[in-house]
Formats: C-alpha cells, structure tokens, sequence
C-alpha cells in the first residue's frame, strides 16, 4: 500500500499539541462602546509603508480589542503588560509598536498584550478621550482574567510609544477616576498600571510643564523612559514627566540617547537608542517584576 508521507506529517503538524495556539483576542466593551457616533470609516490594514523600514498601519479601529500573546511555558514569569502602539492618534503603528513589542515581551517571559484603542481623533473630543477610556477598560479586564492566563495581578504594566506612550502615562496618572459611566463588574477591579514604560512619549508637555491629564503623585506607577535627543518629539516630555516623578518619590529611571530620532520602535540600528530593551529588561529584573512565580 502506497503510503502518502507529506500529507500524513502535514496532518499530524495540524493536529499536534505542540503547535502554538493563536494568540487570543477579547473585545473591550461588551456591546455599545461608549461615545461612538457611527462616522468612523471601516477599520482597515494599510499596506506597509516607509523608508526600508516599512510600517504597516492600522486606521479606523470603531471596536477595540486586546490580543493576548504568551511566551513560552517554561520562560514565563508571570508579568504581563498592556502594550499601546502610537501613530498620532490617528493610526496604529500596527507591528512596529505592537506585534513586535509582544515578540520582544515574550522572550524576557512577559505576556504581551496589544491594545488596539480607536483612532482617529473623535470630532469635538480631546484627541485622548476615546483611547483613555479603552486603555482604563483594557487594564480591569486584564486583572480580571489574570488567574485564567497565569498572569500575576501585581504584575501587570503598560507600555506605550508616542502617542501611545501620552496614553501609557494618562492610564498611569488618571486609574482614580474613570472616563466613562459603569458598565459592569469589570469597573470594580482596578486600572491602574503596577509600572509603565514610556518610549518616545508625546504630547506630555504643555509650555515648561506637565500637561493637565498627567497628573503625577505619589501613587503613580514606577516608570521606565526611552528617549533619543535628536527626536522631533522633543526629549524634554520624558525629562517633564521624569522630574515630576523624582518629586512626588516615584521610582523612576530615565534614558536620554544621543541619536535614534522618533519611531525606532526595537527595530536594531547603528544608533544608541536602539538599545533600549535591554536596559528596560535590566530595569523590570532590578524591579523584581521578571521574578518567576
């Protein structure tokens, strides 16, 4: 009997345990997501784009999600963090900020989570508002099902660039009071970030200070920041909100490069900045926050 070798192994390699599973996606809000006006187009994956480094873009998210990326069994430590793409708020900067952040998240044995938060800005709305309420959601419900993805709830971060990373910080400073009405039981669980890491953060500054949504006290999160001196994004937003926290007593640690511009995301290059993961790995180890269960 003739026996038909390739097919057999492709069944066998569909059917074993061993393949990865697919990476889990929940939707944020149960049903109606709130302030949503219907005059968003339909969300869509711009093909990618950029100067050999292309970027694929998401535009047009109307329904926010969380994809759920988990390292290995054996490296996991039990840290997971809500991972914020930037893109002005106008897009994601889809696998740059996101889906390669995971990538990186899961070989240090963190469970990376993607936030897909809407965008663009909302008519009559601070360019904020909407993501805000996604990211407060996003955190309650990754305590919620922290238990059932082996994640411990007093691990759990947030991680942003540019945009992302002014949303990183407003999670940070605003978990005391939510941006929308109760929903459910998910609101009752807590939003605030147990640490964040702020890459290239935007839009922090307002003249010489803080701007109003970053309200740094001595309950916001320990803080780790990336940023490159010649970013068109103006290192002073890192260094703003880094002095806030040095005043209020927060743990914090601050990373100025020499060159690395703005969107360099964990993409290696001849520039300093791009060494960052390594120094944030280091940092989260001497935070006790990659210790194994």
């Amino acid at each position: 009997m003739k026996t038909h070798l390739p097919f057999l192994l492709l069944l066998f390699a569909f059917s074993s345990p061993i393949i990865a599973a697919e990476p889990l996606t929940l939707d944020v809000w149960p049903d109606t997501v709130p302030g949503e006006k219907g005059d968003v187009g339909e969300e869509q994956l711009q093909a990618p784009s950029g100067n050999g480094k292309p970027v694929q873009r998401l535009a047009n998210v109307t329904k926010p999600t969380i994809t759920l990326y988990r390292p290995a069994k054996e490296r996991d430590t039990g840290a997971a963090v809500l991972i914020c793409p930037g893109g002005g708020y106008n897009i994601l900067a889809w696998d740059l900020e996101g889906t390669e952040v995971a990538d990186w998240l899961n070989s240090i044995g963190v469970t990376g989570i993607v936030l897909k938060y809407r965008v663009p800005r909302r008519k009559e709305r601070k360019k904020h508002d909407a993501p805000l309420q996604d990211a407060q959601r996003a955190m309650s419900l990754v305590r919620k099902h922290a238990d059932e993805w082996g994640i411990d709830s007093k691990r759990i971060g947030i991680l942003g660039f540019s945009a992302g990373g002014h949303l990183s910080a407003a999670t940070s400073t605003n978990f005391d009071q939510r941006h929308y009405d109760v929903i459910d039981e998910v609101e009752s669980i807590s939003c605030r970030p147990n640490f964040a890491v702020l890459v290239y953060p935007a839009y922090l500054m307002d003249g010489d200070g803080l701007v109003p949504e970053i309200r740094v006290t001595a309950e916001t999160p320990q803080t780790f920041f990336a940023h490159a001196s010649d970013d068109g994004i103006s290192s002073e937003n890192s260094i703003a909100m880094y002095l806030a926290l040095k005043k209020a007593k927060v743990p914090a640690e601050l990373h100025i490069y020499a060159s690395g511009g703005h969107g360099f995301g964990l993409r290696a290059s001849e520039h300093p900045a791009s060494t960052w993961p390594r120094r944030c790995e280091q940092w989260m180890r001497s935070r006790g926050l990659l210790k194994t269960q």
